[in-house]
């Protein structure tokens, strides 16, 4: 890395993964003086709405083929199955590396839920009313092996 003082938000605006590769090794160096903290914190609190924003994502989208599958059986399909299986695969490997978003998870099931019977009405055709308004299905069914 090159020695030379480098001005650290000009660095951010203009090569941002040069900015982090930087912001790593001052902090292997210690130089911590060096670090432009504001745009350190900015960046971490950007990462972690950015995985809770996937976990809901992914859980939306979990949801809306659950519920297509209970509620359209015969339109099964095997993309279907794979779209679920993705998605409980992807989930568990965002709590592997956040094990603290575990918690969040029951806290946004049942909003996650409501979009999900939005998007299941919308993209079957099938009026919302239909749908339960509480899920037929647990979290812990939903991340596991329901398929009935």
């Amino acid at each position: 890395m090159d020695t030379q003082p480098v001005n650290m938000q000009n660095l951010y605006e203009q090569d941002f993964y040069l900015w982090t590769q930087t912001i790593v090794q001052k902090l292997k160096e210690n130089k911590l003086n060096e670090i432009n903290l504001p745009n350190l914190i900015e960046e971490i609190e950007s990462m972690e709405r950015s995985e809770k924003r996937e976990l809901k994502s992914r859980l939306i989208v979990l949801l809306i083929h659950l519920i297509k599958w209970q509620y359209q059986p015969e339109k099964r399909s095997e993309s279907w199955r794979s779209t679920i299986t993705e998605q409980r695969i992807c989930i568990e490997l965002l709590l592997e590396d956040s094990p603290i978003l575990q918690p969040m998870l029951k806290e946004i099931f049942e909003d996650c839920y409501q979009k999900s019977r939005l998007k299941a009405a919308d993209e079957t055709g099938i009026k919302l009313n239909f749908f339960p308004k509480k899920s037929p299905f647990t979290l812990e069914e939903a991340l596991n092996n329901y398929l009935n």
